[in-house]
């Protein structure tokens, strides 16, 4: 069989599960995006592991779906980004700026003491803490449009929090590698190059992006090309994508996000957003999320990990609503508002997975800590659009309930 039959059933075995879990998911009253999730846990290592039966052997396989649900979630945060506004997200730069903050602090203090308390020595406890911090907002985002509230302070709050969230967390990883490697020099020195090179990236990106993109998207429909305005913005996500990680040192979902709003100017908005919504919600955006559940393992959870997951679990959730959640409200936000916000930075998918990767790699976690970190990415993932859709359900019933009775005074 050839590599490329390989391919093409996994791909169809992983589109028709996501879209089967996401009906499903819907019909229970519940996130899209939960179903997707469950069904990659279920295909995943934990149950099936269909990725690693004789037929799917060849190691290509797995790597071209997690490359492709790369893709996806640059397109969802494009997405995400064309939905918003500049004015919008300037408005929330309070907000964004403190939950940013916060929500890298509180988690990471946390982190660090549940680290001491299992007896993992100072640096594994530190970057234990390192990982904690992190989040993974594109499962928030995707629940957020499904229930049309991206647009709402929390949503545009969210998004803007995220931003400072990645920026903390790569100085924060840059830093601790830099020093905790044995031999390492000048890593003050490193650290303040990539800071300059973040700013660098951010400030040209968005004066550019603003001013060219939606010109040049203008121009490019006028040319005679076949479907031109959606292959320039395809290649503006990429590429904003690349230079964002190459060039700025930040996350690339924070490009395709950069991207997404400055084209959000643009007097072809509407069409853009078509055409990358159909491309991206009929292959690359279940392919994503589905591969979330491919890239982890329950079973690999020891006795000995047991406590230190549930640990992370509750640290994870608690250091991300507390800390985020009043940064929000220092920001403006509402209680209701601060709390819904902090539940949206609870999951860390696979930024979490990345930056345990690189502990694991450089041996800075062990085995047992990384398999407590992969479990509880599974779990702060699959609990957040739960908890967001009940919070912002509940939220609008209770609102309902006050009209109504205003509307009986009067």
């Amino acid at each position: 069989m050839t590599p490329f039959l390989q391919l093409a059933l996994a791909m169809s075995i992983i589109v028709l599960a996501a879209k089967a879990g996401g009906y499903i998911s819907y019909r229970l009253g519940q996130p899209s995006v939960l179903g997707e999730l469950l069904m990659g846990v279920l295909l995943g290592p934990s149950v099936l592991d269909i990725l690693h039966i004789s037929y799917f052997a060849e190691s290509h396989v797995g790597e071209t779906v997690h490359q492709l649900a790369e893709i996806g979630v640059l397109l969802l945060m494009f997405l995400a980004g064309l939905d918003l506004h500049l004015t919008e997200l300037y408005r929330s730069g309070k907000v964004a700026l403190f939950a940013g903050i916060l929500g890298v602090v509180f988690p990471a203090i946390l982190g660090v003491v549940t680290g001491l308390g299992f007896s993992l020595g100072l640096i594994p406890a530190i970057f234990l803490g390192l990982i904690l911090s992190a989040t993974s907002v594109s499962i928030s985002a995707q629940t957020l449009m499904e229930l049309k509230v991206l647009r709402s302070r929390v949503g545009i709050g969210l998004l803007g929090a995220a931003v400072f969230d990645d920026i903390l967390v790569v100085l924060g990883l840059s830093l601790f590698t830099a020093i905790a490697q044995p031999g390492s020099a000048g890593g003050l020195a490193s650290v303040s190059i990539i800071l300059l090179r973040m700013v660098v990236y951010l400030v040209g990106a968005s004066l550019l992006g603003l001013w060219l993109l939606p010109r040049l998207s203008k121009w490019v429909d006028e040319l005679p090309i076949s479907q031109g305005v959606i292959t320039f913005t395809l290649v503006t996500i990429l590429l904003y994508g690349w230079f964002a990680e190459v060039l700025g040192q930040v996350a690339a979902i924070t490009g395709a996000f950069l991207a997404g709003l400055c084209l959000s100017r643009s007097l072809l908005k509407e069409r853009i957003e078509h055409g990358i919504s159909t491309l991206a919600y009929s292959l690359f955006v279940p392919i994503f999320f589905v591969n979330i559940g491919l890239s982890v393992d329950i079973r690999s959870l020891g006795a000995e990990s047991l406590w230190l997951f549930l640990s992370m679990v509750l640290v994870a959730v608690v250091g991300k609503v507390l800390g985020a959640g009043w940064g929000a409200n220092l920001g403006g936000l509402s209680r209701r508002e601060a709390f819904q916000l902090g539940v949206g930075m609870i999951s860390r998918g696979e930024v979490g997975l990345i930056v345990a990767s690189v502990g694991i790699a450089q041996g800075l976690i062990n085995e047992s800590v990384f398999s407590g970190v992969v479990g509880m990415v599974v779990v702060t993932t699959l609990i957040t659009p739960l908890l967001l859709r009940r919070l912002f359900v509940k939220a609008e019933a209770k609102q309902a309930i006050v009209e109504i009775a205003q509307g009986e005074e009067r």
